[in-house]
């Protein structure tokens, strides 16, 4: 079929096929209807000579014998016939003309004469109709997958890899159409994870729980921020019952469970501790200032605060040494509070600054540098947090093998900017002291992370992996880390974790999350009809796997990402496109039989009060003995 003589020699061949078939039809038509040509004077003694004879053969024997071989010579003839290929050809319209032709052309059999052949040959022409079409007709199904599902359909990891660390999802996801089972591994929690997803993507209900549930039952002690107590804390909680080895503790302002002091003198071993307290507490408080660090107005108040913070720590031991007693020194009246600070040589040049602008009388300045201090802590000043923040049922050091915890932080929604302030504190004590080296494995898991204000986070994730430290953050998008953290810390956040789950999110983040889930080759089909011919051609390219737009339309409890392997365990497939498979039944009957979180202790208002007329008194005293010697 390479040159034109042999497409010449192949049309010539059909058309002589298709001759065959009508000659065959018409010397049935002769034979049968014989008598109908000789009253018209149609017959010739030499046509008698040559065609009455054949009449002997099988194929003339009977009149379906006849139509049949007609047929078929029919068939072959359309089989190898070229025409233009056209797309507006309907299979309805073949069949119609099939069925209707083959239809007359069978039951015309019970016609005679001139009537018969008539509906025989009319049957013929018809069938011959359709059967040209259904050889013309394209057969490509153009526009049948016009999502182009099936084209960004890959294999993903089947296996469940599992070791003491991991953490395990079930999951099905699509393959060329057809339905499989896969697992998402997160073989190496000590990389970072990072789990996304808008309000209502699933993060908590399909990811977040397993990881607690997991983690507690391979042995980890655990921080967890729940933003909404105490929708994971109920989790942990009862998920420690089953399995114990830890003790269980919440921090709550509002409920109050435990106590604990964040700066506790004994973990605070040097001057820097203090400086990162103080920053932590202050940018949680005013988010605005993260952008602004370096600033003069934001870094003053911060060297104020960390000049307190260092003094009470200094001061008999650290016997003072609580935030509700940073808060009330920082009330005092400059003469005292500069008298009091004075007598601590170690923060004399935090200080100098600040008294130096008050022996200048430049108070206008002196203002400016504290004032914003004073005012963000007032904020703090309140009996339940002074309460709670004074006490010391437990130390921070939650992955200490001798006594490991697992500590929830409870936050409130409508007080996250308060609240989030002290939890950052808690957090950022907790971060110094899990990231040491033999400890037990650790898991820090944050719901709604941006809520709150971790400093260095970039470096927990960074270097804690030797010493077993998971990290997990649940953020909605990565706008919400660039609003709360600043452009380049979100990046930074966002392309250091090694595990990504992400639900459903749009615009940068989506992209982004595209273009590291990389390309696979798709195949591409294209049509081109003009009015001589119609020509089609497959070819593959290199196109997103996973397409920003798709990513933006997720359903609840789909998910994509990629998982980071070890080199004792690697993992081929590491991109995933799946539907995380929760056992819905099963879970509501486990939640039913959840066990409330018992309080930890009976406190009445009273109690509370005194504690914050006793921090009060503690400092007038402190200020006073210092200021009359």
């Amino acid at each position: 079929m390479q040159t034109g003589e042999n497409e010449q020699a192949l049309r010539k061949i059909i058309d002589f096929t298709r001759l065959l078939s009508i000659s065959v039809l018409l010397i049935h038509f002769y034979l049968s209807c014989y008598p109908a040509f000789q009253q018209l004077r149609l017959t010739h003694k030499i046509v008698d000579h040559v065609l009455l004879p054949l009449s002997k053969m099988a194929i003339f024997k009977t009149t379906i014998m006849a139509k049949l071989s007609a047929l078929a010579l029919l068939i072959v003839s359309l089989i190898g016939s070229k025409g233009k290929r056209d797309d507006k050809i309907r299979p309805k319209t073949i069949v119609t003309y099939c069925t209707t032709g083959l239809l007359i052309y069978f039951f015309s059999s019970y016609l005679s004469g001139w009537l018969y052949i008539g509906a025989t040959s009319f049957g013929f022409l018809l069938f011959m109709t359709g059967g040209g079409l259904l050889f013309r007709m394209l057969k490509l199904k153009l526009g049948g997958d016009i999502f182009n599902k099936e084209n960004e359909t890959f294999p993903q990891e089947e296996r469940q890899l599992e070791n003491e660390y991991s953490i395990n999802l079930p999951a099905k996801y699509q393959l060329k159409g057809k339905e499989r089972s896969s697992w998402i591994n997160v073989i190496n929690p000590f990389r970072g994870t990072l789990v996304g997803g808008s309000p209502g993507a699933g993060k908590s209900y399909f990811v977040i729980r397993h990881i607690i549930t997991q983690h507690i039952a391979k042995g980890f002690s655990m921080l967890i921020y729940d933003f909404k107590y105490d929708d994971l804390s109920k989790i942990a909680y009862n998920a420690l019952l089953k399995h114990g080895g830890r003790s269980f503790y919440v921090i709550n302002f509002e409920k109050i469970m435990h106590r604990s002091n964040p700066l506790e003198p004994q973990t605070m071993t040097d001057i820097t501790d203090a400086i990162e307290s103080s920053r932590t507490v202050m940018l949680g408080l005013n988010r605005e200032w993260i952008k602004k660090q370096g600033d003069f107005f934001v870094e003053s108040p911060i060297n104020f605060v960390t000049a307190l913070i260092w003094f009470l720590k200094k001061y008999e031991g650290g016997r003072y040494c609580t935030l509700p007693h940073v808060i009330e020194l920082s009330l005092v009246d400059y003469k005292d509070l500069f008298a009091v600070l004075t007598s601590e040589p170690e923060i004399e040049v935090l200080i100098n600054p600040f008294i130096s602008a008050w022996k200048n009388e430049a108070y206008e300045q002196l203002e400016g540098q504290i004032a914003s201090a004073k005012i963000s802590l007032a904020r703090l000043s309140s009996p339940q947090l002074y309460y709670v923040l004074s006490g010391n049922d437990f130390s921070l050091d939650i992955n200490n093998p001798l006594n490991p915890k697992v500590v929830c932080l409870a936050n409130n929604p409508q007080k996250s900017q308060v609240y989030g302030a002290v939890l950052s504190l808690y957090v950022n004590r907790i971060n110094k002291l899990v990231n040491r080296k033999n400890q037990q494995k650790c898991s820090l898991i944050f719901d709604e992370f941006p809520t709150i204000y971790f400093n260095g986070i970039d470096n927990l994730i960074a270097t804690a992996r030797s010493n077993k430290v998971a990290v997990t953050l649940a953020v909605q998008d990565n706008s919400q880390l660039k609003k709360d953290y600043g452009r380049d810390q979100a990046e930074v956040i966002m392309n250091i974790v090694g595990n990504i789950i992400c639900g459903q999110v749009t615009g940068d983040t989506a992209k982004q999350l595209s273009e590291r889930f990389g390309k696979i080759n798709q195949v591409k089909e294209s049509v081109s009809i003009n009015s001589s011919d119609t020509s089609v051609s497959k070819s593959t390219q290199l196109d997103y796997a996973i397409p920003a737009s798709k990513i933006a339309g997720l359903s609840s409890g789909e998910f994509v990402g990629m998982v980071a392997d070890d080199p004792t365990n690697k993992i081929e497939l590491k991109t995933f496109h799946c539907q995380i498979q929760n056992d819905h039944q099963a879970i509501k009957q486990e939640e039913a039989t959840y066990q409330d979180i018992p309080a930890a202790r009976n406190v009445s208002a009273n109690e509370v009060l005194i504690n914050y007329q006793r921090i009060k008194a503690d400092v007038k005293n402190l200020v006073e003995s210092i200021v009359m010697n």
